[in-house]
């Protein structure tokens, strides 16, 4: 029986090119399976598979009705 290679949240970052604090985020979405002991988080390597093909950066945000929060407060004091 083989046995598979546990890493931790600062390894699986170096590999990802992503930092500890972001590896944490996708278990906790539950984008990235980890055994967890005590306080640290064990992923297998094999599961790095399910997360390299993930798009970088944060999403964009959505857009308003073309209003932005500045605008709308400036209008309700201009009435």
């Amino acid at each position: 029986m083989k046995e598979e290679t546990l890493l931790t949240t600062p390894q699986v970052a170096e590999r990802l090119g992503v930092t500890a604090r972001r590896v944490l985020a996708l278990i906790e979405a539950g984008r990235l399976p980890s055994q967890q002991y005590g306080r640290d988080h064990l992923v297998k390597e094999s599961d790095l598979k399910l997360v390299e093909d993930r798009k970088p950066g944060r999403p964009p945000k959505a857009k308003t009705n073309g209003a932005t929060k500045a605008k709308r407060a400036t209008k309700k004091g201009k009435s």
